[in-house]
């Protein structure tokens, strides 16, 4: 899926991988996508809360090896 914007959290636990997302975010446009790289298992359920929360659209969520990818769409 092609993205307008990466942040890789890799290594870090929460909330940092959510910090560094919502701050990427900001710098984005409404409609525009962000896509996470992460490797906390808890991301999973963090990101799902986090679009809950703040009312940015979870476009995506993937396993891939030990990474967790989760594509968000700014509101």
């Amino acid at each position: 899926m092609q993205t307008d914007k990466e942040v890789d959290a890799s290594g870090l636990h929460c909330p940092l991988p959510i910090l560094k997302a919502k701050k990427a975010l900001s710098e984005l446009q409404s409609g525009q996508t962000l896509k996470v790289i992460a490797t906390d298992g808890g991301s999973i359920r963090d990101f799902q809360a986090f679009a809950k929360q703040t009312g940015n659209e979870l476009v995506e969520q993937q396993t891939v090896g030990s990474s967790y990818i989760h594509v968000l769409r700014r509101r």
